[in-house]
């Protein structure tokens, strides 16, 4: 009995010491408190009860020391005035503070007690708020680790003694800021080696990336884009040889890319679009095995498709666009002759190249391309049957290059144009970013996906000639069709009203001739329509949609008329009212005259209906002649009394 009492006992002891290890430590508490105080939210926070290490994101250590206060995504707000750091002041032991997604604005002074106070901190994620104020000369913390400071309004320069403490950091962001200045050297050769991410994207940053990047021996991401970055690429960059993405687009980087980067083995993103390197394609890029996506569109690069690209089996996408490559003829086997490679290519963009040659038949293995952009070449012969065998392409761009023959009726069997598929977006979709352009250039960037991509057919401004297949009326799913500035020839076909998703029909500059399909009208998601300067004529189609478009999107055929062109319709009204004659005199001619059916009727039946009985009974004759007989003498009689009453009354007179 004793003994089972001792066990009671020590039990409770054991129970109170351990809630005690745990409980809130006051001051602690306060401090969370007048944190909460200058919030406001949508939901209240749960900070209601005695012990604060069972509140609402936070967290304590046996000491009863607050290590994590995490609340992201709870639309927080402040109720004006700067950031409350001196709130957050004594929570000493503060580990890892995380207030990311929300809406807090406000100044955050580099002298303030926030960043000197937090010495133990871990990790600070403040990233998409509205939080202004320049960095502190240093990080807080010699055991801080991760640091997002992205999608915020910090400005000015990093202090070149920023990361002197940061020994055991492996993640930082300060991306979609104001920053500026240059991209402190100090980043690999004062802090950590084991730094795995450094983003300094989207912010004003200039002048060239100094030395230093290669002592950062386990980099993995290093992002630097649209800022206005200059100089050589470091030269000691290729010696990162950890190193899984490189993405410096939108800057102005010149020179060329260094055959060294063979050494980037791990590489499977590099991104240099959007500069002015020069130089040729490394030869040996083919190497890079890992490679998945590569962006060098919009350099001043030259030669040609370096055959070792066959190599990079996984490579996902493609876009060489917007170079000086020029003179050189599209290759026709990429010097291979057993084809395995390229296999995964999803998106091929060879636009604005200066290739000439026909369309490849290499082209035809890549069964997984979704996107072909290879306009504004001087591609020359026709479009390959074989294009319509591709399972997965749904944008196809051959646009501006010297293209003739026909349209072949296969190009409208592309399953993707024709059935909804979901296959190609169980894969992971690649993020792309695409500039927006105002009056200065390229004033916003947007990351999108090849789902952003449309189901499209451009082939304008070649020579391609004959009819427009009526097969177009298959691909069902097109949204944007363009065949202008070509040859084609004949009508409009009746079966282009089949695509009912087609946003865009451009058709002006052809030959094409005969009447607009009144079936058009029914294209109800159309939003732009042009078929000028062709050699259509008649009457508009009328409809609420048609008559949207400006008197431009049909000029240039002079026999054309009616809304919107000012040009009415006259002799097609008369041509309609002689037609509506000549079918009415048509009507009347054919029609039964039944009013003269129903005289003669008439008259048939009253005569033989008087008359045919006196035909075919003899007494029936006798009594109706004498009764006629009769029926005359009365008159007659009456008419001699008549006379003679007159006449007496004249002879008194």
């Amino acid at each position: 009995m004793a003994n089972g009492f001792l066990v009671l006992l020590l039990l409770f002891i054991f129970s109170t010491f351990v809630t005690n290890i745990h409980a809130c430590n006051q001051t602690e508490r306060s401090s969370l408190q007048s944190f909460a105080l200058t919030l406001s939210t949508s939901i209240p926070l749960n900070w209601t009860s005695g012990d604060c290490c069972s509140w609402e994101g936070i967290s304590c250590n046996r000491g009863g020391s607050v290590t994590h206060l995490s609340l992201p995504s709870k639309g927080l707000k402040l109720k004006g005035g700067d950031f409350p750091s001196s709130s957050l002041e004594n929570l000493t032991h503060l580990t890892h503070l995380n207030l990311s997604h929300n809406s807090l604005d406000g100044s955050i002074e580099p002298s303030s007690g926030f960043f000197l106070s937090l010495s133990h901190l871990e990790v600070l994620g403040l990233s998409y708020n509205l939080l202004s104020g320049e960095l502190p000369l240093s990080l807080p913390s010699i055991n801080i680790q991760i640091v997002d400071l992205s999608n915020n309004i910090f400005h000015g320069a990093i202090p070149s003694s920023f990361f002197q403490q940061a020994r055991n950091m492996t993640s930082f962001n300060v991306s979609n800021n104001t920053l500026l200045g240059s991209i402190p050297s100090s980043v690999c050769l004062n802090s950590s080696p084991f730094i795995r991410l450094l983003d300094f994207s989207f912010n004003n940053f200039n002048g060239s990336i100094s030395q230093g990047i290669g002592e950062c021996s386990q980099l993995k991401v290093f992002r630097a884009g649209n800022n206005n970055l200059s100089g050589l690429l470091p030269q000691d960059i290729y010696s990162a040889t950890m190193l899984e993405e490189v993405a410096i687009p939108f800057n102005s980087i010149y020179g060329v890319i260094s055959d060294r980067i063979v050494n980037l083995t791990n590489l499977a993103i590099l991104d240099l679009q959007f500069n002015q390197l020069s130089g040729m394609i490394p030869f040996h890029i083919g190497k890079l095995s890992k490679l998945k996506n590569l962006f060098l569109q919009f350099n001043n690069l030259e030669g040609s498709l370096p055959p070792s690209l066959m190599n990079c089996t996984d490579l996902r996408e493609l876009n060489l666009g917007i170079n000086h490559l020029e003179g050189g003829e599209l290759p026709g086997d990429l010097g291979v002759v057993n084809f395995d490679g390229l296999q995964n290519l999803r998106l091929l963009s060879l636009d604005d190249c200066g290739f000439t040659g026909q369309i490849p038949a290499w082209l035809s293995k890549l069964k997984k391309r979704e996107v072909l952009d290879m306009s504004y070449n001087s591609i020359t012969g026709s479009i390959p049957s074989w294009l319509g065998n591709l399972p997965r392409l749904k944008f196809l761009n051959l646009g501006a290059n010297l293209i003739s023959g026909d349209l072949p009726k296969e190009l409208c069997r592309l399953p993707m144009w024709m059935f909804e598929n979901t296959t190609a977006t169980q894969e992971d979709d690649i993020e792309l970013e695409l500039p927006v352009y105002g009056s200065r250039g390229p004033t916003l960037f947007v990351q999108v996906t090849l789902s952003y991509f449309p189901i499209a057919m451009d082939l304008k401004s070649n020579n391609i000639s004959g009819s427009i297949p009526i097969e177009i009326g298959q691909v069902q799913l097109l949204r944007h069709l363009d065949l202008s500035n070509n040859s084609f020839t004949g009508n409009i076909p009746e079966q282009i009203s089949n695509l009912k998703n087609l946003e865009t029909l451009s058709l002006f500059k052809n030959h094409l001739s005969g009447k607009i399909p009144s079936s058009l009208t029914r294209l109800n998601f159309l939003k732009d329509f042009n078929v000028s300067y062709n050699n259509l004529e008649g009457e508009i189609p009328t409809s609420t949609q048609l008559q949207s478009f400006s008197a431009s999107a049909f000029e240039g055929n002079p026999k054309l008329c009616g809304a919107p062109l000012p040009t009415e319709c006259q002799q097609a009204k008369g041509n309609d009212s002689n037609n509506n004659e000549d079918s009415t005199e048509d009507e009347d001619e054919y029609q039964i005259p039944w009013l003269h059916v129903s005289v003669i009727l008439g008259f048939i039946l009253g005569f033989w209906g008087v008359c045919g009985p006196l035909v075919l009974k003899k007494k029936w004759r006798y009594a109706y002649f004498e009764a006629i007989d009769k029926a005359q003498n009365r008159i007659y009689v009456m008419v001699i009394r008549s006379f003679r009453c007159m006449a007496k009354m004249h002879e008194k007179a």
